[in-house]
């Protein structure tokens, strides 16, 4: 039998945990990375604006998080940017890259959690990158229909946005050849700090790189075997099971069904749908360890209609939020009182 003082001081410990989980301090960094190099389609470069019209920061602010804006970054044109082999605009992606680095580092260094909106997924090199220089060893929570691990040997296209993942592994380091404007890239992840969910469109090459290097992978079989509650439980078991790291999680539009998201470059049918994509922000938003986020891959010129680029947009919005404490059951301001009559 427990004592009764000590019955008194786990429901103390319970309420503080409780209150610490509504009310967890926090503040986000915003950084917009208008860029489309990565890929072949114009639009995406449009994604951080429209990300911000549809109301991020003033709801981000209205459930209690704080909000700085760092404003977009300016990307230089690079001319001659000839192909290098396959590989397609590496001069522009390297440099492009190393700003986003430079800019995710002095936003972690006062104090935030990195917001990317991007711009195409090839931006996830220098967000990643940036933030292992500001906080050490992460673990990367992957959330794509593509594995985006290709090397620049092995992609058929030459589009840097299915690649970003090669330059940042540590067991890929001895694959990936020399590329103009890349060499301030330094691999910082190791293969058994990153899981990837709702993955169902992955090249041959991709599927063996992940077999052998042993990645933990969610595909949409998995989360249509387990549901999205176990994917999400055995996600934070897996990276918290030594030392639980930063995480930092790379939200590809795509990953959820074009149904939901139609305005992006690549959709595949049969994703996430509205409740998994945000259950799993809420999720990570409740482990305290979310440290930096990037939206990618919002493209407004790829919807059909006005209704296709809102949802897309929508979607977006409505991830960050869960990224930042958002609870579908509600929340309330901690200095919240019942008025009197």
């Amino acid at each position: 039998m427990r004592s009764a003082r000590t019955l008194r001081q786990l429901a103390t410990v319970s309420r503080q945990s409780h209150h610490h989980h509504l009310h967890h301090e926090r503040s986000a960094g915003i950084i917009g990375a208008p860029f489309s190099k990565g890929q072949p389609r114009g639009g995406v470069e449009g994604g951080p604006d429209l990300i911000r019209a549809a109301g991020l920061l003033h709801k981000l602010q209205e459930q209690g998080c704080a909000v700085k804006d760092y404003g977009n970054l300016t990307f230089e044109d690079v001319v001659d940017d000839e192909p290098v082999g396959l590989v397609k605009c590496a001069r522009a992606v390297g440099s492009a890259n190393q700003r986003l680095s430079e800019a995710v580092q002095a936003v972690k260094k006062d104090g935030h959690t990195s917001v990317m909106l991007g711009g195409d997924h090839s931006l996830a090199i220098g967000s990643i990158h940036g933030h292992s220089v500001a906080v050490g060893e992460l673990s990367v929570v992957w959330v794509d229909a593509h594995a985006d691990i290709n090397t620049p040997l092995t992609s058929s296209t030459g589009n840097i946005h299915g690649q970003p993942m090669s330059y940042l592994l540590h067991e890929l380091h001895s694959k990936i050849p020399v590329l103009p404007n890349f060499s301030w890239i330094k691999p910082c992840v190791s293969a058994k700090d990153l899981v990837y969910i709702g993955l169902r469109d992955v090249d041959p090459a991709e599927h063996y790189i992940l077999k052998l290097l042993g990645v933990k992978v969610f595909s949409m079989s998995e989360v249509d075997q387990l549901g999205v509650a176990k994917v999400m439980e055995e996600t934070c078991d897996y990276l918290s099971a030594k030392v639980k790291k930063p995480i930092h999680l790379s939200y590809d539009i795509d990953a959820i069904d074009p149904t939901v998201t139609p305005a992006t470059g690549t959709p595949v049918v049969g994703g996430l749908t509205y409740r998994e994509g945000v259950y799993i922000t809420e999720h990570l938003c409740q482990t305290g360890l979310l440290s930096a986020v990037d939206m990618v891959e919002v493209n407004p010129l790829r919807g059909q209609t006005k209704e296709d680029v809102q949802s897309t947009v929508s979607m977006a919005v409505d991830l960050l939020l869960g990224c930042f404490g958002r609870l579908r059951e509600g929340n309330h301001p901690r200095d919240y009182r019942l008025p009197e009559p």
